[in-house]
Protein backbone atom coordinates (compact mmCIF):
# COMPACT_ATOMS: atom_id res chain seq x y z
CA UNK A 1 0.00 0.00 0.00
CA UNK A 2 1.39 3.39 -1.01
CA UNK A 3 1.60 6.29 1.42
CA UNK A 4 -0.49 9.23 0.24
CA UNK A 5 1.03 12.64 0.95
CA UNK A 6 -1.19 15.15 2.71
CA UNK A 7 -2.63 17.57 0.17
CA UNK A 8 -3.06 21.28 0.77
CA UNK A 9 -4.66 23.82 -1.50
CA UNK A 10 -3.56 27.46 -1.66
CA UNK A 11 -5.84 30.21 -2.98
CA UNK A 12 -4.47 33.57 -4.10
CA UNK A 13 -5.83 36.86 -5.33
CA UNK A 14 -4.46 37.51 -8.82
CA UNK A 15 -4.02 40.96 -10.38
CA UNK A 16 -4.10 41.02 -14.19
CA UNK A 17 -3.51 44.29 -16.00
CA UNK A 18 -2.66 45.48 -19.51
CA UNK A 19 1.07 45.89 -20.10
CA UNK A 20 2.07 47.28 -23.49
CA UNK A 21 1.02 44.75 -26.12
CA UNK A 22 0.39 42.02 -23.52
CA UNK A 23 -0.94 41.38 -20.05
CA UNK A 24 0.88 41.25 -16.71
CA UNK A 25 -0.32 38.95 -13.92
CA UNK A 26 0.97 38.79 -10.35
CA UNK A 27 0.09 37.61 -6.85
CA UNK A 28 0.34 40.63 -4.53
CA UNK A 29 1.11 38.43 -1.48
CA UNK A 30 3.99 36.68 -3.25
CA UNK A 31 5.21 39.20 -5.82
CA UNK A 32 8.32 39.85 -3.73
CA UNK A 33 9.10 36.11 -4.07
CA UNK A 34 8.92 36.26 -7.87
CA UNK A 35 5.21 35.53 -8.39
CA UNK A 36 4.74 37.65 -11.52
CA UNK A 37 4.51 36.83 -15.21
CA UNK A 38 2.90 38.00 -18.45
CA UNK A 39 1.08 36.70 -21.51
CA UNK A 40 0.02 37.82 -24.97
CA UNK A 41 -3.62 37.58 -23.82
CA UNK A 42 -5.33 37.93 -20.46
CA UNK A 43 -6.11 34.20 -20.47
CA UNK A 44 -2.47 33.29 -21.19
CA UNK A 45 -1.27 35.53 -18.35
CA UNK A 46 -3.69 33.80 -15.96
CA UNK A 47 -2.51 30.34 -17.06
CA UNK A 48 1.11 31.42 -16.63
CA UNK A 49 0.59 32.86 -13.13
CA UNK A 50 -0.97 29.57 -12.06
CA UNK A 51 2.25 27.76 -12.99
CA UNK A 52 4.38 30.44 -11.32
CA UNK A 53 2.28 30.24 -8.14
CA UNK A 54 2.88 26.50 -7.89
CA UNK A 55 6.63 26.92 -8.38
CA UNK A 56 6.85 29.68 -5.76
CA UNK A 57 4.81 27.73 -3.17
CA UNK A 58 6.85 24.56 -3.74
CA UNK A 59 10.07 26.55 -3.30
CA UNK A 60 8.84 28.22 -0.09
CA UNK A 61 7.82 24.86 1.36
CA UNK A 62 11.12 23.20 0.39
CA UNK A 63 13.04 26.03 2.07
CA UNK A 64 10.86 25.84 5.18
CA UNK A 65 9.58 29.40 4.74
CA UNK A 66 6.15 30.46 5.93
CA UNK A 67 3.28 31.04 3.53
CA UNK A 68 1.84 34.56 4.04
CA UNK A 69 -1.18 34.53 6.37
CA UNK A 70 -3.27 36.36 3.77
CA UNK A 71 -3.13 33.28 1.50
CA UNK A 72 -6.11 30.98 2.00
CA UNK A 73 -4.92 27.45 2.83
CA UNK A 74 -7.13 24.36 2.90
CA UNK A 75 -6.18 20.87 3.99
CA UNK A 76 -8.50 19.51 1.30
CA UNK A 77 -8.16 19.54 -2.48
CA UNK A 78 -9.93 22.58 -3.96
CA UNK A 79 -11.09 23.86 -7.30
CA UNK A 80 -11.40 27.55 -8.13
CA UNK A 81 -13.62 28.78 -10.92
CA UNK A 82 -13.39 32.31 -12.27
CA UNK A 83 -16.14 33.49 -14.60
Amino acid sequence: MKYLAKTKSYVFRVVVEPDGDGWRAYLPELENKGAATWGHSKEEAIRNIQEVAQMVIEELLEEGQKIPESVMVSNEPAVAVTV
